[in-house]
């Protein structure tokens, strides 16, 4: 039984979503500041987005690209959100 190089490349981008949530946990944790933790989320929120894609190629079913379109779109409305909160106050 062979692996092919879409499976490989598959698992290449799932360790790499992996690192890249841990990477992001350590830094939502950790931030010394209330921007760095907002960057965190972003960084969160777009691991997710590549999670959902990679899922959505996995199983075939291409209709999950649209629920990581509108999460990307309702995720960048929510940063510029905060960062208008932090900048100055609502």
């Amino acid at each position: 039984m062979t692996i092919g190089f879409t499976e490989i490349t598959v698992i290449i981008c799932a360790v790499l979503i992996f690192f890249s949530i841990v990477f992001g946990i350590i830094r939502l944790v950790i931030g010394p500041d209330t921007v760095d933790r907002v960057v965190a989320i972003d960084l969160l929120t777009v691991v997710t987005i590549a999670l959902i894609t990679l899922l959505a190629h996995q199983a075939g079913r291409y209709i999950y690209l649209d629920v990581a379109l509108v999460y990307g779109l309702l995720s960048f409305l929510g940063v510029l959100a905060v960062a208008r909160f932090l900048e100055k106050g609502i």
